[in-house]
């Protein structure tokens, strides 16, 4: 029961720092001190070590042996990679989500896209996150849907690391129009059990979300 204790704990401060690094609360080349990261989670400095170490092997830390722990970060080229993999997983997704999803799950896209449209329509500064998350909750019954454990796991994994660029993309309401109907297309497809045309339009759909990103970077 302890050990389970240790890594469930483990698993919590490991989680979070990961949200805390891709989400730009810490940003790149700062340093995360053990004592201070212990202090605000309220736990031990062990459990904090080795959420750094397991946060080295992906690559979102560098831990430089008598001086600390510090923030690698996503790069610029490590968000086209994630954009150009996941572009090909999310056709490979919508292909499987056709032959397996439920008719609870094709009633939620339906209600998120319904839900997006109207977020949409309003103003304020809460508009782009709400647009955003809900972005984020149509990719995530998509990849329940494709009823691969592995291929849900590897894709939203890929989400969570292309965090702040994916809210800059969506955030921009030309861009989120466009995804809303994408999204709508995706899905039509999906209903008329035409896998071919739902790989096409995910893998397209993931495409032009990189191609404004570079546009915003230009």
């Amino acid at each position: 029961m302890e050990e389970y204790q240790d890594r469930s704990l483990r698993g919590r401060v490991f989680r979070k720092l990961r949200e805390d690094i891709l989400s730009g609360k810490y940003k790149e080349h700062e340093e995360l001190r053990e004592i201070s990261i212990g202090e605000e989670l309220g736990v031990s400095r062990t459990p904090v070590r080795e959420a750094l170490r397991q946060l080295e092997l992906e690559g979102l830390v560098t831990i430089i042996p008598n001086k600390g722990a510090y923030v690698t970060g996503i790069t610029p080229k490590d968000v086209h990679d994630i954009y150009t993999i996941r572009s090909m997983l999310e056709g490979l997704c919508a292909r499987w989500a056709t032959r397996h999803i439920t008719d609870e799950q094709i009633e939620e896209l339906e209600e998120i896209i319904l839900l997006s449209e109207f977020h949409l329509k309003k103003e304020g500064n809460e508009k782009a996150k709400q647009v955003s998350d809900l972005d984020g909750k149509f990719h995530k019954v998509l990849y329940e849907a494709s009823n691969s454990r592995i291929l849900e796991h590897v894709l939203s994994d890929f989400h969570k690391y292309v965090q702040i660029a994916r809210t800059m993309s969506v955030g921009a309401k030309d861009r989120a129009e466009k995804s809303i109907a994408e999204h709508r297309g995706i899905l039509d497809a999906i209903k008329s059990k035409d896998e071919v045309l739902a790989e096409k339009l995910a893998n397209e759909h993931i495409i032009k979300v990189m191609a404004n990103l570079h546009m915003n970077e230009e």
